[in-house]
Parts: C-alpha cells; sequence; structure tokens
C-alpha cells in the first residue's frame, strides 16, 4: 500500500555547497552518507511531518553516467524525482503491472551513514526511462534511521513538512491515466495549479497532494522545464510558518515555496 509522499530529490553538483546554502534558508540539513557503489552521496533536510527533501551529488558530476538521474542533472541542478513510501514494492509491482504500469524491481538499495551504520530499502522504479511517476521506496531497515527526526527535523524557517508537489506532463490524458493507475483514483480537477499551467488534477497521498499539470501557454516556466527536463516534479510546496518562494540560487535550481 502507497501510505505518503516519502521524499524530494533534488540533484547539485557540489554537496557541502549545496548544504550550507540550505542551512543559510533556514533548513537543518543532516549529513546522510553515500551510497551503495559510491557513485552518489547525500544530506537530507527532514520535517516534522516524516517526508524529507534529499540533495544528492555525484561525486563526479562531469563524468558520464548510467545513473537515470545524472542526465537531469547534466541540464542544470534543481528537482530530479520523488519518492512515495509503501510498505511492500513487490506487491506493489504486481498491481500495476495488471494495470498496464511497467515497473523495474525491486530493486535493493542503501546507503552507508557517517557514523557507520549501514541502512537498506527496496525501490520500485518506473520501466520507462521518460516516466513522470515516481519512484517507491520500501524499507528493509527502520525508517528510523534512514530519516532523522527531533531536532534534525526542526527548521528556523518555519518549515514544517511537504504539503506537496507539482508535476508537470507533456499529455495531460496520459500523465493523468497513469498517476490514476498508480494510486488507484482519479484526482478532482484542481484550480490551485503551479504558475503557468492551464488545467490540472489533483491527486491526495494520505495527508499530502500532488497536481498533474500540462505545460501551459508557450513560453511559460512550465513549457521551459518540460522542454529542458522533461516530465516529472517541477515545484514543491512546504507546509509551515514560512512564506513566499525560496531563490532559485539558494535551491539550486530546485522550485520550493511555502504553502501559504
Amino acid at each position: 500500500m502507497i501510505r505518503s509522499i516519502d521524499h524530494v530529490v533534488i540533484a547539485v553538483r557540489d554537496l557541502a555547497t549545496a548544504t550550507a546554502d540550505y542551512e543559510q534558508a533556514g533548513f537543518t540539513v543532516t549529513p546522510g552518507g553515500e551510497h551503495v557503489g559510491g557513485a552518489t552521496h547525500n544530506a537530507l533536510i527532514p520535517f516534522a511531518d516524516g517526508a524529507y527533501v534529499e540533495l544528492i551529488a555525484f561525486k563526479e558530476p562531469d563524468r558520464p553516467q548510467p545513473h537515470r538521474w545524472w542526465a537531469k542533472l547534466a541540464t542544470g541542478e534543481g528537482l530530479v524525482d520523488f519518492a512515495l513510501l509503501t510498505d511492500d514494492a513487490a506487491a506493489e509491482a504486481a498491481r500495476l503491472g495488471t494495470a498496464g504500469i511497467a515497473m523495474a524491481g525491486p530493486e535493493e538499495g542503501g546507503r552507508t551513514r557517517p557514523d557507520g551504520e549501514r541502512i537498506a530499502w527496496r525501490n520500485l522504479v518506473p520501466a520507462a526511462a521518460d516516466s513522470p511517476l515516481p519512484f517507491l521506496i520500501e524499507d528493509v531497515t527502520s525508517r528510523a534511521h534512514r530519516v532523522a527526526g527531533g531536532a534534525a527535523a526542526v527548521h528556523a524557517n518555519g518549515a514544517t513538512g511537504v504539503a506537496g508537489l507539482g508535476v508537470v506532463v507533456a499529455d495531460l490524458e496520459r500523465g493523468l491515466g497513469a498517476f490514476t493507475a498508480l494510486l488507484g483514483t482519479p484526482g478532482p480537477a484542481s484550480r490551485a495549479t503551479p504558475a503557468g499551467a492551464l488545467e490540472g488534477r489533483r491527486f491526495t497521498v494520505g495527508s499530502q497532494w500532488i497536481d498533474v499539470v500540462p505545460p501551459g501557454e508557450a513560453g511559460s516556466n512550465l513549457e521551459r522545464h518540460l522542454t529542458v527536463r522533461g516530465e516529472g516534479p517541477f515545484v514543491v510546496v512546504l507546509a509551515g510558518a514560512g512564506t513566499g518562494s525560496l531563490s532559485d540560487s539558494t535551491t539550486h535550481g530546485a522550485r520550493v515555496r511555502f504553502e501559504g
């Protein structure tokens, strides 16, 4: 069963620089460690609602790599993906296959934290490289070991969680069909879509939401994003006491704004 938005992935060129910039923006950033295989490492911005933002960097960002996020990083830093939390990735793979959505996996994943503890999970990734769908993640070790809580989830800028995110798709009908199959229900029409969208639909995942929108008018931010980065997450919206949008330079190309 799919539970919630687990985390949002922001690819950056230099992890130390991005960490410092996000801290300057009022976030508490926790070192995550090195992933299995050693090609990437990360830092996490956990929230009180249990979701988090992942800052991920390649150790050799200029070397072409087969990782599905490297090609997007090559077009510039920013949002590259997001994950939904499930308690049974294998069951989701079977369900989605029946619905006509091909997924790769479950695949084993993991990283070693800076304190030496190894954590593990399973990923279920869309088989189509250009799919707008997120990947699914199932914890093998305790999620509490993967995502820090307590003081790590308290932020000077007032952020308390991931309220939702916007996903841009090239073909609205096809995109809505994919998300309906993934989440098991069609979403209602959404009037609160990101700037530039002509129409869209909001899907609810637990207490969070996902707006699926077309690119809108020629020359819009959504169209430019779609042209450069392809289908996928366009903006992440945070819950909490903060207001307005954060500077793209501070967030390393990611569109991040507060719900209010």
